[in-house]
């Protein structure tokens, strides 16, 4: 049927009996047009020749919208011989006219803000109870924090991409990484790293061959992205103002992400990286930096032993790229595995995942420069 056809409706008595050809007014010749007949030349949707945009959607999938009706019941009534249609379109009436305008959309912040500020204020209650009165209790909220996010990736991962990373050994190495940290310092963490991944290796040989070393691989990146990045935490912990240089660290970072989100909400116009994470904008990232370095000159200035402020100049510099770069590698994560968080623990927040996706790559940035600025 060529696009001529489309959008004819069928009128009694429109195909003579003589020649076939159609011939105005003419009635039906006997029982040859039946119900039948009718319902194979209902008449198709019409779709115009310029497709018509309603939206994003539309967009990208290219549909044309039909410009006539897709049910029976819908199908307009036959107009009397020499009537011209009228276009609905093409005629307002006084109600459309009378219309308010849309009201413009307010920015959202996208998360349940109340829960979200709630939920991290039990957060930091627990982490300066634990951290000011005895530091080993502080490592063991680093050991469940690794331990529950070990838990939420190796999940996502298994139920997203099938791979089925060994969570036992994960975990055991995990905590025995933090711990060696803290009472052995690098050397004890690189050890117990080693040792995690040979037991990744190890654990998995008691399942089938099939995706061994795709497998083996991911428990080997967790292992090294959890537990061994959250390691250089409680080797801050081990210095004598080991508490103020891990809140220094902490507050940075918190710091930086609340100066991305207040000046990129406000003021954000330019994407940061638009295939990764479309909300991140450069504008944000400037708030971040400005943020941070303000906030790391006071803190190394009054909170850190003999540290200086141009110093926090540059530890706020370096926490603002590290837990934007950091924030990114998430994002990239997830969004090969295609989700929103890594979990729903956090009520505002998502998953132990979402919250340590900037703190864990910062951690062993600070503790470098700490070690470089402060001994």
């Amino acid at each position: 049927m060529n696009d001529s056809s489309w959008g004819a409706p069928p009128h009694a008595g429109y195909w003579g009996p003589s020649d076939g050809g159609p011939v105005q007014g003419a009635a039906p010749a006997g029982p040859a047009y039946d119900a039948q007949h009718a319902q194979q030349t209902r008449p198709m949707p019409i779709v115009p020749d310029v497709p018509a945009h309603g939206g994003d959607q539309d967009d990208e999938r290219g549909a044309a919208r039909p410009g006539g009706p897709l049910f029976r019941d819908e199908m307009p009534q036959a107009q009397p011989h020499g009537t011209v249609p009228q276009k609905p379109d093409s005629m307002p009436t006084p109600d459309d006219a009378q219309q308010p305008a849309p009201a413009p959309q307010k920015k959202s912040a996208g998360r349940d803000l109340a829960a979200a500020i709630g939920v991290g204020v039990g957060l930091g209650a627990v982490i300066i109870a634990s951290l000011f009165v005895v530091k080993a209790a502080f490592v063991g909220v680093i050991v469940v924090a690794v331990v529950v996010g070990l838990w939420e990736l190796t999940s996502r991962l298994q139920e997203r991409k099938g791979i089925r990373a060994p969570l036992v050994p994960l975990a055991l190495g995990g905590a025995a990484m933090v711990v060696s940290g803290y009472v052995r310092g690098p050397g004890g963490a690189w050890v117990a790293m080693a040792l995690t991944a040979l037991a990744v290796l190890v654990w998995r040989m008691t399942e089938p061959p099939e995706g061994y070393l795709r497998d083996v691989t991911a428990g080997v990146f967790a292992a090294f992205y959890v537990p061994f990045l959250a390691t250089f935490v409680a080797m801050m912990l081990t210095a004598d103002d080991g508490a103020q240089r891990v809140m220094t660290y902490l507050l940075l970072t918190v710091v930086s992400d609340t100066g991305a989100y207040a000046i990129g909400w406000r003021f954000g116009k330019h994407k940061l990286a638009p295939r990764i994470s479309p909300g991140k904008t450069r504008e944000g990232l400037f708030g971040a930096v400005a943020f941070a370095m303000v906030a790391g000159a006071l803190l190394m200035a009054y909170v850190i032993d003999d540290g200086t402020w141009w110093q926090g100049l540059l530890l706020g510099l370096a926490v603002a790229v590290s837990a934007t770069l950091g924030d990114l590698g998430e994002s990239m994560i997830k969004r090969d595995l295609g989700i929103k968080d890594m979990g729903t623990l956090l009520p505002g927040h998502g998953g132990i995942m979402d919250r340590l996706d900037s703190l864990l790559p910062t951690a062993p940035v600070v503790w470098l420069l700490f070690v470089a600025f402060v001994g």
